[in-house]
């Protein structure tokens, strides 16, 4: 059973950094592609990173130049680097994975940003 479990989520100051970290139990490579999504109360879940086995990588643009996704193979992780953020940041994101085989989803993670 594929599990992937976020952690890294807080509260942050407008401005700051924050880094999730999205562990699976399966080698990330196994995927064909994984990544962040973050949803807010009352609207619809959204991409907002992607990396796919290929190395091909997507960003929302509202994070174009603030965020960078990354993945260390050895560790099974996969990490979203957040600088620069802003309140419109917050949000529960959730780590995403997907093969043939299904979607993924993590728990989520919650990250609130202050002002």
């Amino acid at each position: 059973q594929v599990q992937l479990v976020e952690s890294g989520g807080g509260l942050v100051q407008a401005g700051g950094s924050l880094r999730l970290s999205c562990i699976a139990s399966a080698g990330v490579l196994s995927y064909n592609s994984m990544g962040w999504y973050r949803q807010t109360p009352g609207k619809e879940r959204e991409l907002v990173a992607s990396l796919s086995f290929l190395d091909t990588i997507n960003y929302a643009d509202p994070v174009k130049g603030r965020f960078t996704i990354s993945r260390d193979s050895a560790k099974n992780t996969v990490h979203l680097q957040m600088n620069s953020v802003r309140p419109e940041d917050t949000a529960v994101y959730f780590c995403h994975a997907w093969k043939p085989a299904g979607h993924y989803w993590g728990q989520g993670t919650l990250v609130a940003v202050s002002s």
